[in-house]
This record gives C-alpha cells, sequence and structure tokens, in this order.
C-alpha cells in the first residue's frame, strides 16, 4: 500500500488530535511556504538550517508579525516532531520578529450601545453575547442550543481557545430575544428533519459513540447557517453554523453608521466586556475565570485601559 503523501499525513493527523479547520488549514500553509521557499526540496532533506533561514525570512523581508511567525514555527514543529518523527536539531537562532505591545481598543458603555442599535437579528444578539458574556466571536457562533442554561443565566463554552470550557454568564435581557429566536431555529430543524437532513458535525468520536445525536435538537448550533452545505471532511449535507464574516461585516457597518472613528471588531467587545467589569470593581480572578485566560497577566492588560486617565493620576489642567 503506498503511503500518503506528506501534507494528506498533515491533514490526518490534524484531524486524529482534533485540531480546528482553522488551524489545519494554517498548517498545510505554511508547510507549503516553507518547502516552495526551499525550490521544493523535501522536508526530510532539510533541518534547523533551513527552518531557520526561513523564519528569518519572514521576520526580515516579508516583516510578518509576531503571532504570524510563531504560527508558521509551530506548522514546521508539528511536521517534523509529529508528522515526520524526525528531530530537526537546534534552530532557536532565528531572527525574531518584533512584538509590539499594545493596549486593546476600549469602547465606554456609550459606545457599546450605540452600535448595538444598529445591530440588527442574529448580529444584535451575537454582539449582546460578546460584549455581555464575554464570548469570542467563533466561541459565540459555534454555541450549541444545550449549551444554553437559562434557569441558571449561564453559558458553557465548549473547547474555547486552548481547547479549554469554561462557564460565564447569560445576560437576562438577553433570555427573552435568545429563547424568540431558538423557536425560529427549531422550526429550521424541524424542516431540515422533514426533509431527510437535520443532522449537525459533532466534536471527536461522538458521531460513531451516537450516530443519531447529530439530528437531535440539543446539538443544534444557536447560529445556524442559512443554508445547507456538504461537509469537505465526510460529504453528508448538514447546516453547519453561521459564517463569522457575516458578523465582522454587521459590526463594522454598525460602527460606522454610529460615527465610530476607533477600530472596532467583534473582539472590540469582549475587550469592553473586561475592561467594564473591572471598573465596577469586580475582583480580576473573576473576570480572568469568565474570560478563560489560562494566566492572569493576560487578564491584568485590561487595568491599563481603565477609565482613570494616566494611570489614575488626575491631570493639573483639570485641578482647579
Amino acid at each position: 500500500m503506498q503511503k500518503p503523501r506528506l501534507l494528506d499525513q498533515v491533514r490526518e493527523l490534524c484531524r486524529v488530535r482534533h485540531y480546528s479547520p482553522r488551524t489545519e488549514k494554517a498548517y498545510i500553509h505554511w508547510i507549503k511556504r516553507y518547502i516552495y521557499y526551499h525550490n521544493k526540496k523535501h522536508p526530510k532533506d532539510m533541518g534547523a538550517a533551513e527552518i531557520n533561514a526561513f523564519l528569518s525570512y519572514l521576520a526580515t523581508f516579508r516583516k510578518v508579525a509576531a503571532s504570524t511567525q510563531n504560527q508558521a514555527l509551530n506548522a514546521l514543529v508539528f511536521l517534523y516532531s509529529q508528522v515526520m518523527k524526525i528531530d530537526p536539531g537546534d534552530f532557536g537562532d532565528v531572527v525574531r520578529a518584533k512584538k509590539p505591545k499594545r493596549l486593546p481598543v476600549v469602547l465606554s458603555r456609550g459606545e457599546v450601545a450605540a452600535v448595538l442599535e444598529n445591530l440588527h437579528g442574529e448580529p444584535w444578539l451575537v454582539g449582546g453575547l460578546l460584549y455581555g458574556s464575554g464570548l469570542r466571536l467563533m466561541e459565540s457562533i459555534k454555541l450549541r442550543v444545550k449549551d444554553i442554561d437559562f434557569e441558571r443565566g449561564e453559558l458553557m463554552v465548549r473547547e474555547g481557545k486552548g481547547r479549554q470550557d469554561r462557564r460565564t454568564m447569560l445576560p437576562q435581557s438577553l433570555i427573552d430575544p435568545l429563547q424568540k429566536h431558538l423557536r425560529k431555529v427549531s422550526s429550521i430543524h424541524e424542516h431540515d428533519l422533514a426533509a431527510g437532513y437535520g443532522d449537525v458535525w459533532l466534536p471527536g468520536a461522538l458521531a460513531r459513540k451516537y450516530p443519531n445525536a447529530g439530528k437531535e435538537w440539543g446539538w443544534q448550533y444557536v447560529f445556524p447557517a442559512s443554508r445547507r452545505s456538504r461537509d469537505p471532511e465526510s460529504g453528508i449535507m448538514r447546516r453547519h453554523h453561521t459564517f463569522e464574516t457575516n458578523i465582522q461585516k454587521a459590526i463594522k457597518i454598525a460602527a460606522r453608521t454610529a460615527g465610530m472613528t476607533k477600530k472596532i471588531g467583534p473582539h472590540t467587545f469582549r475587550h469592553s466586556f473586561a475592561t467594564h467589569l473591572l471598573e465596577s470593581g469586580y475582583d480580576i480572578r473573576t473576570v480572568q475565570e469568565l474570560l478563560g485566560h489560562k494566566d492572569v497577566r493576560t487578564t491584568m492588560i485590561y487595568t491599563h485601559v481603565l477609565n482613570k486617565g494616566g494611570k489614575g493620576v488626575r491631570s493639573p489642567l483639570d485641578n482647579k
């Protein structure tokens, strides 16, 4: 039996490890770039020197961000150590891309309200969860019906960043709109079932362990796509979650309509969630847990953007 091609091996192992489709796509991209940079030389015939050269090229000539260079490095480490089972040697002398220290853009409560007022329907609900629950964009659109606990006023985030589960609050003001929205989603699901569809993608080995679970109401996405599409992995026609670009575009338009000059995206709501909780006197450890940060130092960046001006120092111009 012929051994699968290298990139097919990468794809297969990514799926065995349950990496997200985004990670798989990114790894394939950087491995291809690496191979083409070295004139299509096979990675088994390369090592630390070639990895150093490629990563340094990205930093010095392509001027990529530090996070982009790290992603390329992770892809190559995965290729050599996990796929090919080869030790490429020491590649610690890479020219590192500079990581600028930037503070997050944060909206005032009034600005948040102004943007939300210009969102409607599904984007408004997602925006409400981004700000009201501190969710990341992908966490919100990947929510399943069973992850919402209306009685306890909680949301369960499954496999967030770092594949960590966590609980966060469900804003009381979103309960009625969400329940109304779910009645519409239920109607769409019933229509799919009647048409012979209604199956949704399940994580891990759940589809094999529980063959009928994919059609159950609890597993359906809270924000389903407007139409069914063919799953590229299994070939099954399914209704996936809505596209993140739909929400990104809606928020961008809403911010422009509200007259905002700040650079605003979905993640701005999460930044504002954290900052406003800290301004209200909530403990930083509590905010860390709600955000799902592994290290409290990540959460501490929001202490530098609190609305206290100049680290709490009062301007002499205001001392009158």
